[in-house]
C-alpha cells in the first residue's frame, strides 16, 4: 500500500457498502492516505476487503451491519466508539438497486426494501455520525446519490426517489451544520464499471455498448474514479465545499 501521502492521518473512517464496488475501492484509497477505516456492509465479503488492507500495511475494521435495521446501526456505531473512538469522516454508500418495472407495476415490497435501504439507512447513519463528529468539533459525510437522483430513470422511479431523497438529506444536514463545521456532501454516479454492472452483462452482453454510449466519454466509470471525488470531499482541500451533489457521470448530464 502506497503511503506517499497521508492527508487523512491520524483520521477515522466510517465506509458502509464496503465488501464490493465503489465501497471497496473507497474505503481502500482511505487506508492508503493514512485512515483508519471501519468498513460495513451486509455482506460478509467484507472482513475480506479489511483483510486484504491490513494485509498492503493499512488499518482496517469490520462490522457486519443492515443498514435499514437501527439495532444494526446502533451496533455498528458501538463498534466505531469501542475500536476506532473518534469519528472524522463517513462514506454512506449502502443502497440497493432491484427494480426493473414501470412505476405502476412496482411491486410495494420492492418499494418498501428500496427506501428503508437507501433512505432510511443514510437517514440512521447520519444522525449516528452527526452526533459524534458535533463531539469532535466538526467532520465530512459524503452520500452516495446518483445521476437517477438529479433526473429521471425510467423503469427505475422508486430508486430515483430514493437518490434524489438522499440529495435532499445531504442539502438539508449541510445548511443545519454548517456553522458547526461539519461539511455534508453527496456523489452521483452514472454506470460504474463493479460487480452488479458484470453481472448484468453476464445476462445480457450486448448491453455493454449501448451503456457506454450514454456517457458521451464513450465508457463507463471506474470505481477508483467515485473513490477520488469522495476522498476530495472529505479532504480540507474541499473546506469550502458543503451541500452539493456532484455529478461523476462522463459527461452524462451535461447533455
Amino acid at each position: 500500500m502506497n503511503h506517499s501521502h497521508q492527508s487523512f492521518k491520524n483520521k477515522n473512517v466510517l465506509v458502509t457498502g464496503a465488501a464490493a464496488g465503489i465501497g471497496a475501492a473507497t474505503a481502500k484509497a482511505f487506508a492508503s492516505e493514512g485512515a483508519t477505516v471501519m468498513l460495513s456492509d451486509i455482506n460478509p465479503e467484507v472482513e475480506r476487503v479489511a483483510e486484504s488492507i491490513r494485509a498492503e500495511g493499512g488499518k482496517a475494521e469490520f462490522c457486519i451491519c443492515d443498514v435499514a435495521d437501527p439495532v444494526a446501526v446502533n451496533n455498528l456505531f458501538a463498534t466505531i466508539d469501542a475500536k476506532l473512538g473518534d469519528l472524522h469522516v463517513a462514506f454512506n454508500n449502502a443502497g440497493i438497486d432491484i427494480e426493473t418495472s414501470k412505476l405502476a407495476d412496482v411491486e410495494e415490497s420492492v418499494f418498501d426494501k428500496i427506501m428503508d435501504i437507501n433512505v432510511k439507512g443514510v437517514w440512521l447513519c447520519m444522525q449516528q455520525e452527526i452526533k459524534r463528529m458535533l463531539v469532535c468539533g466538526g467532520g465530512a459525510i459524503v452520500n452516495t446519490s446518483s445521476i437517477a437522483g438529479l433526473g429521471a430513470a425510467p423503469t427505475m422511479s422508486v430508486y430515483a426517489a430514493s437518490k434524489h431523497a438522499v440529495i435532499g438529506l445531504t442539502k438539508s444536514a449541510a445548511i443545519e451544520y454548517a456553522k458547526k463545521g461539519i461539511r455534508v456532501n453527496a456523489v452521483c454516479p452514472a454506470v460504474i464499471d463493479t460487480d452488479m454492472y458484470r453481472r448484468a452483462l453476464d445476462n445480457d452482453p450486448k448491453k455493454e455498448l449501448a451503456i457506454s454510449k450514454l456517457h458521451p466519454v464513450g465508457r463507463v466509470g471506474k470505481a477508483e474514479e467515485i473513490a477520488s471525488a469522495v476522498l476530495y470531499l472529505s479532504s480540507q482541500q474541499a473546506g469550502f465545499t458543503t451541500g452539493t451533489a456532484l455529478p461523476i457521470d462522463g459527461g452524462s448530464t451535461a447533455i
